[in-house]
């Protein structure tokens, strides 16, 4: 049967519930469910999700999601799909652009800094030792080691397990609770469950509906969807080869072999369908300079 609602886990499906004008009450709840009464985000405002770097030949950085609440402090929203190595340092490297953007270029300035949050949603298990293994959402922030106590709040990080969440509709209980079984179960959804009430539900399966799309938006949602699902296929068979692997040579680089196969493939597939490279960085976890050299093979 074909899907009624998109799936928020395809490039298309998450900045349309979260990266659009029209739809940012929905950012706003989810932002604020996700941080449990730490904020009170009342308004936000989209920003240029593109970062260039101070050099020409700086990195840049493309988020999902980049905006500022009424008191000018920022958060970087990003969905991550597949296990990347060193995406803990990603989102490190993410969160030294709205810092740095900061200083004003020529006056003086005494650092005081607004406050910076990067919010991952990660569409698989973390299996961090530093997380609380009966939670599915981290918060990271700068701490003495011996006292325990937040150092400096002005960055913070959240880690939001999607793929963790296993609470059934009839189990929530939380604005939170209702966000991740939302971003977990959309796309599988046949009508709205009765534990979201909430008026801002109302407006989510709105949005979320794929019957009320343009035929362009479809289009864009279909090629969007087929490039998520071609990654999670060939990510799934990577890793299946790759456990082959390394049970038959005992070693564990078998199945990290394998995963880099199968993301290597994907990303060959997707630049040949025309799909912009920097949409496959963020879907893969590639770097832009490595998918570009992977290509002209």
């Amino acid at each position: 049967m074909a899907e009624k609602y998109i799936n928020p886990h395809t490039d298309f499906g998450f900045k349309r519930l979260f990266g659009s004008e029209f739809n940012k009450e929905l950012l706003i709840s989810f932002l604020n469910a996700m941080f449990h009464g730490e904020q009170n985000v009342q308004d936000v405002t989209y920003l240029n999700s593109e970062q260039l770097g101070d050099r020409v030949d700086a990195r840049r950085a493309i988020f999902d999601v980049y905006c500022e609440n009424d008191k000018g402090e920022k958060f970087i929203v990003e969905m991550q799909n597949v296990y990347q190595e060193f995406f803990k340092d990603r989102t490190i490297y993410y969160s030294t652009f709205p810092i740095r953007e900061q200083a004003p270029k020529e006056s003086d300035w005494n650092f005081c800094l607004k406050k910076v949050y990067v919010v991952a949603l990660l569409n698989y298990k973390m299996s961090d030792e530093a997380f609380d293994s009966t939670d599915t959402i981290h918060t990271i922030a700068l701490m003495d080691t011996k006292t325990n106590k937040v150092f400096n709040a002005k960055l913070m990080f959240k880690y939001v397990e999607v793929g963790r969440f296993d609470k059934t509709d009839e189990e929530l209980t939380s604005l939170s609770d209702k966000w991740m079984y939302v971003l977990k179960n959309l796309s599988r959804l046949d009508n709205r469950p009765s534990s979201l009430r909430e008026k801002i539900f109302t407006k989510l399966f709105d949005a979320a509906a794929i019957a009320r799309f343009s035929p362009n938006e479809l289009r864009e949602y279909e090629d969007s969807l087929k490039a998520y699902r071609d990654i999670k296929n060939s990510l799934d068979t990577a890793k299946e080869e790759g456990r082959a692997e390394g049970r038959e040579e005992g070693r564990a680089e078998g199945r990290e072999e394998g995963r880099a196969e199968g993301i290597a493939m994907v990303a060959k597939m997707m630049y040949a369908k025309g799909i912009d490279v920097d949409v496959i960085a963020s879907m893969t976890g590639m770097a832009i300079d490595k998918i570009k050299a992977l290509c002209r093979q």
